[in-house]
């Protein structure tokens, strides 16, 4: 119980000294926060790792959750930076499409064979933007030990 009150303080603080901060000097103009390139394709890079484990335990909902958020943060990325090529990220639809049809179905042999062109499709962009030397491949090990992948029923 006391740890919860000294959390609500923490969290109460951190919100006031903003606003207070703010309210103090009405003449700054403060910035939105864009995140860097490499960030949105560094959570890529972690979410479609988790998508593949997902997809590999038949947690379908939390493949289906995985891919939602590769669609997002590939969306972020072509809007927020306007030197990708947008056909490098439209070609992406379709293996994107397909992965969310093998979710649906539940079909991990398609699942698969998606999550294969997804990848490759990362590589060919890479390519474009000349950054040949960043490669995505298929995960080969699970490396979060604080997450369980299987699903509920068969934990």
């Amino acid at each position: 119980m006391r740890f919860r009150k000294l959390l609500l303080a923490g969290a109460l603080a951190c919100l006031a000294a903003p606003l207070a901060i703010a309210q103090s000097a009405p003449d700054v103009q403060v910035e939105p926060y864009v995140p860097r390139l490499a960030d949105i394709m560094n959570g890529l890079q972690l979410r479609h790792l988790k998508l593949y484990f997902a997809a590999r335990a038949q947690n379908w909902g939390l493949a289906d959750f995985e891919l939602r958020q590769v669609r997002a943060g590939l969306a972020e990325a072509a809007v927020l930076y306007s030197g990708l090529p947008v056909n490098n990220i439209t070609t992406l639809a379709d293996p994107v499409q397909a992965l969310f049809d093998a979710i649906k179905a539940k079909d991990q042999s398609k699942f698969m064979a998606a999550f294969g062109h997804l990848t490759n499709g990362c590589n060919a962009c890479h390519q474009t933007m000349d950054r040949k030397f960043i490669v995505i491949a298929l995960p080969t090990g699970q490396p979060f030990t604080n997450q369980v992948f299987a699903p509920e029923a068969k934990k």
